[in-house]
């Protein structure tokens, strides 16, 4: 019998979602399987350790129901919910629901009248004009099943976004800062730069027992396999998929190492450059002079000081003219976590949040939050359960009821306004003009041309009552492409309208990229740092925003809500 790891129960899990929606399954129901798909990759400990120790249901997501299916799966290697569901709905319709654009409801329609199955059979199907007999599809319908098929091949990739990678690097920091022979530990590579998607991780420990930290960390909890055991290198697979390398240095090399495994490899030929001028060689261990006299650095800011740079921050690190401002003193004071004093896009019960306003005002007071706007979808987008104006007026009596058992915060009501396929909005201006604070965002019709759908965001940007676009460009990270919206354009009237532009800190998005937010910089956007949480812990994404923020160059004055709550209301739109 096989013994399954924690990546083979999650991809099951996400597979029993994907095939309960495709059969038609209440939206609630597949979001459980997801849930639990999320918690389950995400674990710090070997799945079979927890059944083992009867702790299943101490993992968030999992109920009883969902704890036996685990149950059953582990001790018998067979899962019977999951054999009778795959025998009702073909598993290879998962690649299909894949397919950008193709939602359950398509894949239905293309299995249960043309009999299609797999993605090569609706290739086919598509090329030979036989979809758009299908009520709801169409030769553009065709046209966008091909062209989603075309970039799910050009997509594949084994990278994952930081949702996936953050968590368990810090469980393994935390582990090894545990151990009495590590004097210093920290991540490194493209995790500590922070960039939207890893290949693997980096972890850097200094120690002078090397041989004993590299057996301690293949004994981890999160260690699957060792792949390269060495005296100063160890690399392993984890649990949820993902290959790790360790490194052990002495700790008068910390800072040097440290430097050079965050990287980037531009940024560190920029710095190898630098030094040669200076009639220096630098390597990962030290800075050399041409008599071969060797200079250890205890700290990373040492290196830089020695190149007569001021410390770069590792976020700016991508060889994007951080070195030459650094020359000139021009390196920007970026934006802080610590700077944030409120969220205006969260989500409740109300729509398809996982928590009551009063739980998410409560989490975000205890978080020294000044203010939270609870800002739940709007009603056209049905499978979030979203809002009309009734229930939209009711909500507001419950924030209401809930400020008055606030201490601190203040408690907003907004909404997350769709953005309709012809750019109108789901509320009427007399329903957004009585709320405090409006985010519109495109959710549906994502494949529109260039024109068609960029004029449909700049068309919600110039409404007097919409005070920010979130995620601008639709991407979930691995999984869907950003639209074809025109991002320059809408930067451009997003300078001429003040309409700010959301850095949405899901890990799946981190939309507004990096790229867009230095040129929002460039040309003085208000920018707007939010979660999108749905649930109280998703509040902790904020670094991952703040991160995206500052790899962008993004200072306090860039971002909307570092402004106390008096200065924000103010300047929601337009104002100076």
């Amino acid at each position: 019998m096989p013994r399954y790891t924690n990546q083979q129960v999650a991809q099951i899990f996400n597979q029993i979602a994907d095939l309960s929606e495709i059969k038609g399954e209440i939206i609630y129901r597949v979001l459980a399987y997801r849930k639990a798909a999320d918690s389950i990759a995400n674990l710090g400990r070997d799945i079979n350790e927890a059944w083992q120790a009867g702790k299943l249901q101490e993992i968030p997501g999992v109920g009883p129901a969902i704890a036996d299916k685990i149950g059953e799966l582990l001790s018998s290697g067979q899962m019977t919910f999951y054999n009778k569901l795959t025998a009702e709905v073909p598993p290879s319709l998962v690649e299909v629901l894949g397919i950008p654009e193709v939602g359950p409801k398509k894949t239905r329609a293309m299995w249960q009248t043309l009999g299609l199955t797999s993605l090569a059979e609706v290739k086919t199907a598509a090329e030979a004009g036989q979809l758009r007999a299908l009520p709801g599809f169409g030769p553009k319908t065709e046209s966008k099943i091909l062209a989603g098929i075309e970039a799910l091949a050009s997509r594949a990739t084994d990278r994952v976004h930081m949702g996936v990678a953050f968590p368990v690097a810090r469980e393994l920091v935390t582990a090894l800062a545990r151990l009495p022979q590590v004097r210093r530990v920290n991540y490194a590579g493209s995790l500590r730069r922070f960039c939207a998607t890893i290949g693997d991780l980096d972890i850097l420990v200094a120690s002078g027992d090397p041989v004993g930290v590299m057996s301690a960390f293949r004994q981890l909890p999160q260690v699957e396999s060792t792949l390269l055991s060495g005296e100063t290198k160890t690399r392993v697979r984890l649990l949820n998929g993902m290959e790790a390398d360790l490194r052990c240095v002495d700790e008068t090399q910390w800072g040097s190492a440290l430097q050079y495994f965050t990287g980037s490899q531009a940024h560190n030929v920029k710095l190898r450059e630098l030094a040669l001028k200076r009639g220096f060689s630098l390597s990962e261990y030290s800075l050399r002079g041409e008599d071969n006299s060797e200079i250890r650095f205890a700290e990373e800011e040492e290196v830089y000081q020695a190149l007569g740079l001021p410390f770069i921050e590792p976020e700016l690190r991508e060889d994007r003219g951080e070195i030459e401002a650094g020359l000139r003193g021009e390196l920007p004071r970026l934006v802080s976590i610590h700077d944030i004093r409120g969220e205006l896009h969260c989500h409740s019960t109300w729509s398809d949040g996982q928590a009551s306003i009063e739980e998410m005002a409560l989490s975000a007071e205890a978080r020294g939050y000044e203010y939270l706007v609870i800002s739940d979808h709007s009603q056209s987008l049905g499978m979030t359960g979203g809002l009309g104006p009734e229930r939209l007026r009711e909500q507001r009596a419950e924030i209401q009821a809930v400020q008055e058992r606030l201490h601190r915060l203040r408690l907003l009501h907004g909404t997350e306004v769709e953005i309709k396929g012809d750019g109108s909005l789901d509320f009427s201006d007399h329903v957004l003009a009585g709320l405090d604070f409006v985010v519109a965002s495109v959710h549906s019709g994502l494949r529109q041309d260039r024109d068609t759908i960029t004029a449909r965001v700049v068309r919600a940007m110039r409404n007097p009552h919409v005070h920010a676009i979130g995620h601008p460009s639709g991407r979930l990270l691995t999984r869907r492409d950003e639209s074809a919206v025109d991002l320059h354009e809408i930067l451009r009237i997003s300078a001429e309208t003040g309409t700010m532009l959301e850095i949405n800190a899901a890990p799946d998005r981190l939309d507004l990229d990096d790229a867009h937010v230095r040129r929002a910089v460039e040309l003085g956007v208000r920018l707007v740092i939010n979660t999108d949480a749905h649930r109280p812990r998703d509040f902790d994404n904020l670094l991952l925003g703040v991160a995206t923020a500052r790899r962008g160059w993004a200072g306090v004055e860039h971002i909307a809500n570092t402004l106390p709550f008096e200065a924000l209301l103010d300047r929601r739109k337009g104002g100076v």
